[in-house]
């Protein structure tokens, strides 16, 4: 028999087809129908069947004794042991003393998107924090204040674009961050194939070099000047062409002259980039009509990390490449999750109790939450909920945040797995998954390079008596809500995740609720489920000034953070910086094909191999320190040292190291023993948790300083 459905491991989306017999998986290949994937598969989906079948799996509630072993309790008992020792640390100590973390794969999971707003509100408390800190987050706030909503996110369109600029970013590993596309390798293929060109500038010759035409290292944390070059040679040579866009923007003047100090020469000087160089990309990108800069990881994930979000918006914008085909354009998702009409101040509202960081979207940066746990004080956090995270690996400083789970009166992970983090533990709560479970992207559709839908529908059942997922947070949001004052709705009480989306699909832009021309023909629940391919619903079109929600319905190139911030790197340009001594370096993480969080590396088909835990060391600097290949080295920043195998490639730029996240499953009390890979290390043990892109508090791991040693 064959399943068809969405592999939501990482955003990509892809289709996959399943041969199964009714019990178990025989084959996973990609769904050579789904029209958005076209039968692209990574190692990831087409190992699903092993994380589903995980013997590590958990399945029942786990109640931690005394003596610190497990024993397995009832779903209703867990429930309400949960809900008695949270609401007696909200009674003791307020609703601030629980705080709530989630991690990624959250956003992968329809079944608790559907509740995490209600189970926030049921909490009432401002110790929110999520993966997003880590992440993301200056994408969403620069969407917030230049087009007024925070999902309001321009994609690359990447299937009609000619000329793309890609930093810090390596979307033929992560098939596309905040580009949700199957099948990166092709379609970038595809560009060049009509006689286009893809540019790489990253401080790694990754693995999308591959696909390009051209890679120019760059230092770490220097991405900044190189965009600001840029715009400087978008003014003065008079390629400022916004098209339909120009009746909508204000402070163009000044934004001209806050560029005017960053000639290229200057910005050769800091990035490493030539100057030679950034002049001939400026004017072959600002002159071709189908052309987009797109920036990742390495770019958000740095001190300068919105400001760099920033600069790619107002170039990609001044230059004709916004919300044009070829350029940076928004979605028409199916399921609209931006329903309000109107701007609302969703940043910033209030900040931590210990360093005073913003809030934003109702979350606080997790570089926060141990220092929020171990300080004392009225507000401090007392008891945790976390969902699906693994923080103690995914974190800045880990250690210290182990150290503040330790400390905790109370804590419950609702998580399939006994890991670094659920392992401290009190109760946990194991949703059915992978497999069992219906599916449906809200977010990603949200942020992929055409428009689509597609519902995937549970291929086994889950063991009897066992939870989804939006149960356990339904109950927990029922016994939480009095003490809060949160009144439950009619339409909570009515909903289920299913139920949900078919209200938001009918209500959606394709929906038979949306027009009377499409009352017979648009879309519904039972439409998708009758497609299990999934169904095309048209490339990227306009959106502007459609989707503009900002008061004054205009668009400010000048944020107000940008002038001070620009103005410090001006006065900066011409300071000396000190020579780093022989075993300095800049730190820059990365990932595999094979891996997207710690919890797949429990799947023998995705550890296998080589042991890909290592440091990457320039060629240059392996000779200059007489390290050679798999020696163990030791890399020590302020937070701690870790000994990690050295792996000396020509991938790397002279004076920057990569270590890769999601390591280091040698902590006490966890069960990941099926895995054929080494342990590793976490390069979060000496990442640092004050290092932080200053505008959002998003944390800044790449181009932090540490050190290597050979002794």
């Amino acid at each position: 028999m064959l399943h068809h459905r969405v592999c939501n491991l990482c955003e990509a989306m892809c289709g996959l087809e399943i041969e199964h017999d009714g019990n178990k998986v025989l084959s996973v290949k990609g769904d050579t129908k789904d029209p958005f994937s076209r039968g692209f598969i990574c190692p990831k989906g087409a190992r699903i069947a092993e994380l589903h079948e995980d013997p590590n799996r958990l399945k029942k509630p786990l109640r931690k004794r005394e003596d610190g072993s497990w024993e397995t309790i009832g779903w209703q008992q867990a429930i309400d042991y949960a809900s008695e020792r949270l609401n007696a640390v909200r009674k003791t100590h307020g609703l601030d003393a629980v705080g709530f973390y989630f991690g990624n794969p959250t956003v992968h999971n329809y079944g608790i998107m559907s509740y995490t707003g209600d189970l926030r509100r049921a909490l009432k408390s401002k110790n929110v924090f999520s993966a997003t800190s880590m992440d993301q987050l200056p994408h969403q706030f620069m969407a917030h204040q230049m087009f007024g909503h925070t999902l309001h996110l321009a994609v690359p369109d990447i299937d009609r674009t000619d000329y793309m600029i890609i930093m810090g970013a390596n979307p033929s590993v992560s098939n596309g961050s905040l580009m949700s596309t199957g099948g990166v390798k092709p379609k970038l293929a595809a560009i060049r194939a009509r006689n286009g060109r893809v540019l790489v500038i990253d401080p790694r010759r990754t693995e999308t070099t591959k696909q390009a035409d051209e890679h120019h290292f760059i230092l770490p944390g220097t991405d900044v000047y190189f965009l600001l070059a840029l715009l400087h040679e978008v003014f003065a040579n008079g390629w400022v062409k916004p098209g339909h866009l120009a009746g909508l923007l204000k402070n163009e003047a000044e934004l001209r002259e806050l560029a005017k100090p960053f000639t290229p020469e200057a910005a050769a000087a800091k990035c490493g980039v030539p100057a030679t160089e950034i002049r001939r990309i400026a004017r072959e990108y600002a002159t071709t009509d189908r052309a987009v800069i797109y920036g990742r990881m390495g770019l958000s994930t740095q001190a300068h990390g919105t400001l760099c979000n920033w600069l790619i918006l107002v170039i990609n914008l001044l230059t004709g490449h916004l919300d044009q085909e070829g350029g940076a354009m928004f979605t028409t998702p199916a399921v609209d999750l931006v329903r309000r009409k109107k701007f609302k101040q969703t940043y910033g509202r209030w900040h931590s109790r210990v360093r005073g960081l913003p809030e934003s979207e109702g979350e606080l940066p997790v570089a926060a939450l141990a220092e929020e746990i171990l300080t004392p004080g009225e507000g401090q956090v007392r008891a945790m909920i976390t969902h699906a995270g693994n923080p103690v690996l995914s974190s800045p400083n880990g250690k210290q945040l182990e150290e503040a789970f330790a400390k905790l009166d109370f804590m419950v992970c609702i998580d399939v797995f006994l890991n670094e983090t659920t392992s401290h533990a009190d109760l946990i709560l194991p949703p059915a998954a992978f497999l069992e479970v219906d599916h449906y992207d809200f977010v990603f559709n949200h942020l992929a390079t055409s428009n689509n839908a597609k519902f995937s529908q549970a291929l086994f059942k889950p063991e009897a008596g066992q939870w989804y997922d939006w149960q356990i947070a339904k109950a927990l949001i029922e016994q939480l809500a009095p003490f809060s004052g949160y009144k439950l709705s009619r339409m909570f009480r009515w909903s289920t995740p299913a139920r949900l989306l078919n209200l938001g699909l009918l209500t959606g832009p394709y929906g038979k609720w949306s027009s009377i021309k499409r009352l017979f023909s648009g879309l519904s629940l039972r439409k998708l489920k009758n497609t299990p391919h999934g169904i095309h619903l048209g490339p990227l079109q306009r959106r502007l000034p459609e989707i503009l929600m900002t008061p004054d319905r205009k668009i400010s190139l000048v944020p107000d953070f940008a002038v001070g911030e620009v103005q410090q790197l001006a006065d900066g340009l011409t300071a000396d910086v000190p020579a780093p001594d022989e075993h300095e370096f800049l730190l820059v993480g990365r990932r595999h094909l094979r891996s997207n969080n710690s919890w797949m590396h429990n799947a023998p088909g995705l550890a296998k191999g080589k042991d890909r835990c290592t440091v990457q060391v320039s060629e240059v600097d392996a000779a200059r320190l007489t390290i050679t290949p798999g020696q163990e080295v030791t890399v020590i920043s302020r937070t701690g040292t870790i000994r990690i195998p050295a792996e000396v490639t020509d991938e790397m730029m002279p004076g920057v190291i990569s270590i890769p996240h999601g390591f280091g499953h040698h902590r006490k009390g966890t069960r990941l023993e099926v895995a054929e890979a080494s342990p590793g290390v976490s390069v979060n043990d000496i990442t640092d948790e004050k290092l932080l892109d200053p505008i959002t508090g998003n944390a800044a791991f790449s181009g932090q300083r540490v050190r290597i040693s050979t002794e």
